[in-house]
């Protein structure tokens, strides 16, 4: 009968341990819906992140032509776009656990994918300490002839865990004609200020 040493088993569930994180860190995986929780909601719905007890809700969206920082100085000039600035009013509230790091992007019927705007200081998404909530905004440049549904995605991804979170939160755009409602009502400045945390009620 031949004996294997400690060393050779160690080494082949290195291997076996490594093929299946390998496989987990797959698109396919990743994104496979029997992998992902997702809790869906509107405006000014309390969601669920990552089942902590942390929540996250959208209080309200702005348009805006241009967009400033609340702690921009007197020369620095409002920010401006060919497209229109959606500011997103949050509220989050810490649970038990602090999520993980969250990637927002904003979606659109017609496949258009948005990423935070950059340039602005005070816009983000996060969770203050256990005990605490806090409310800020989130401004995204979209393109105004690809709004129609309008949907806020929060999506926690942990490395070493099979289970992953989505948020998916609707606008409130159904059709096109609302859209284009919205980009032509769209305030001429959208001041961005800084977050604000508090004691959670």
């Amino acid at each position: 009968m031949k004996l294997y040493r400690p060393a050779t088993i160690l080494v082949g569930i290195l291997f076996v341990l490594l093929g299946g994180l390998t496989r987990l860190a797959t698109p396919e995986h990743v994104y496979d819906q029997q992998n992902i929780k997702v809790e869906h909601g509107t405006i000014g719905q309390a969601l669920d992140f990552t089942g902590s007890g942390s929540t996250v809700k959208v209080t309200r969206i702005k348009f805006a032509r241009t967009v400033l920082d609340s702690s921009a100085g007197d020369d620095d000039k409002p920010i401006d776009t060919n497209g229109i600035y959606v500011a997103i009013e949050w509220d989050t509230v810490r649970g038990d656990r602090k999520p993980d790091s969250i990637e927002p992007t904003l979606t659109a019927d017609g496949g258009s994918v948005y990423e935070p705007a950059e340039g602005l200081n005070n816009s983000n998404l996060d969770f203050p300490n256990a005990g605490y909530a806090r409310a800020g905004t989130i401004v995204f440049e979209v393109n105004p002839t690809d709004m129609k549904n309008l949907t806020l995605r929060l999506r926690s991804m942990m490395l070493f865990n099979v289970y992953n979170s989505e948020i998916q939160v609707d606008l409130g755009i159904p059709t096109e004609a609302i859209a284009q409602q919205m980009a032509d009502t769209a305030a001429p400045q959208y001041i961005v200020e800084s977050s604000v945390t508090r004691v959670a009620s």
